[in-house]
């Protein structure tokens, strides 16, 4: 990764935010609406928002708050959304603003790529009437959960954007595709561990860096075996004792899959061959990762859980937001504790570590294969350990596509889903 650099203080950035009404849009939002330059001006501004469509009471809410030109919803009508719009900017006392909706599957890829058509750069300021400095440069964060940020990513890369990825899935299944795609300096990491590790890579370089080591909280099953995990509900699986995410990924971090789709992640962010990535649990989640060097030294990123502090390091790259999240209280006791994974009763890592190694189209079917397990799992019809157990199974009766692209990999996806749901029906009944 390169450094893109701007003077602090002298341009606001536009913000292109994807999945606004998930946990880590929403805590973007708290990151932009807090952000400040020197001279009191805002230091990010909503350039276009868009989201599922599942709560549009809130997108709507969100688009009144930060007036963007553009609003995205991927399920819904155009109609019914402004009409709700237009009823909580009339509660608001807002009058006149009138975004461009944009309805659709491929809503929030149109919004990715999404050019400003204000005249604010010759006029000086903001169109809905709120001056700042100059616009500065476009980042896009993606922070929708799944596959399907994979559109999104390509198209915010294409339009020449910084791109802050929260929306790992799409770099994992997208694979060489999102690579060759993204120009030098152009993708930088949201999830907390791979800023970390970016963070700590400033400490020297590239052929100084010996080790990655992504850290795991263990999730809630930390320390259980087998037979124990056999016996896990679909509720004690949400319970996580650190992070506050969405169902998906709150099971993916119970059963470990997320940790194996971060070593992935970090594999291709960082170019690190794979057998030079390690994961070591941490439950006390302070510490985020690390990067051990060729001298001996190990420079790790410390900071209390809190995903503000990497949005926001996304969001401004490569300067730092004041402010963004509070910081470790040296004041006070604190033991923070390492412990080795357990790869027997959690092979999700290792399974991940293949897939990566086999590359192609695998990582898309280990993400495909989990996804639909993990559905299952919540609808009562399969058990806890049935879900890695099914990815395994679909990864093996895989064969890899000759050409990577974006057809090819939505085509393994497919495969992928269907395979799994046919093996989840054996399972369930």
């Amino acid at each position: 990764m390169q450094n893109h650099r701007e003077p602090q203080g002298t341009a606001t950035r536009q913000i292109i935010l994807l999945g606004s009404t998930g946990s880590i849009g929403t805590q973007a939002l708290d990151v932009i609406d807090a952000a400040r330059q020197d001279d009191g001006s805002p230091r990010f501004e909503v350039l276009a928002l868009s989201a599922g469509g599942t709560n549009q009471e809130l997108l709507a809410r969100q688009a009144v708050r930060f007036r963007p030109q553009a609003v995205g919803i991927a399920a819904g009508n155009a109609s019914g959304f402004k009409e709700m719009l237009d009823g909580v900017a009339d509660a608001a006392g807002v009058r006149c603003y009138h975004p461009q909706i944009l309805v659709g599957a491929d809503a929030s890829t149109r919004i990715a790529g999404w050019k400003d058509t204000s005249d604010r750069r010759e006029a000086g300021g903001r169109a809905a009437g709120t001056g700042h400095a100059q616009v500065g440069a476009v980042v896009v964060l993606n922070g929708i959960t799944g596959s399907i940020g994979l559109a999104p990513t390509l198209a915010a890369l294409k339009s020449g954007a910084l791109l802050a990825l929260a929306n790992k899935e799409s770099l994992i299944v997208g694979g060489q595709l999102v690579k060759d795609a993204a120009g030098p300096g152009q993708l930088v990491p949201v999830d907390s561990e791979h800023s970390a590790l970016a963070q700590c890579l400033r400490s020297g370089s590239a052929a100084e860096v010996d080790r990655l080591i992504l850290t795991a909280s263990g999730g809630p099953f930390r320390g259980m075996g087998r037979e124990q995990l056999a016996q896990v509900t679909p509720a004690q699986a949400l319970k996580h004792p650190t992070w506050a995410m969405g169902p998906m990924v709150t099971t993916n971090s119970a059963t470990l899959v997320n940790k194996g789709l971060e070593l992935i992640e970090a594999h291709l962010l960082f170019d690190i061959p794979l057998n030079r990535i390690d994961v070591v649990v941490h439950p006390q989640s302070v510490v985020h990762s690390m990067v051990q060097f060729t001298d001996g030294s190990t420079i790790a990123q410390c900071s209390p859980p809190d995903m503000r502090l990497p949005i926001a390091l996304g969001l401004g790259w490569p300067d730092r937001v004041p402010g963004a999240a509070k910081s470790c209280d040296w004041t006070k006791a604190a033991s923070w504790t390492f412990e080795p994974l357990d790869a027997a009763a959690f092979p999700a890592v290792d399974l991940a570590k293949d897939a990566a190694q086999r590359a192609s189209t695998f990582p898309a079917v280990y993400n495909a294969a989990n996804e639909e397990a993990v559905h299952a799992f919540h609808a009562g019809r399969i058990g806890f350990l049935n879900i890695v157990d099914t990815i395994e199974e679909v990864l093996s009766e895989h064969s890899a596509h000759s050409q990577l692209t974006l057809e090819s990999v939505l085509d393994a996806e497919q495969w992928a889903r269907t395979r799994s749901i046919e093996r989840l029906a054996l399972i369930s009944r």
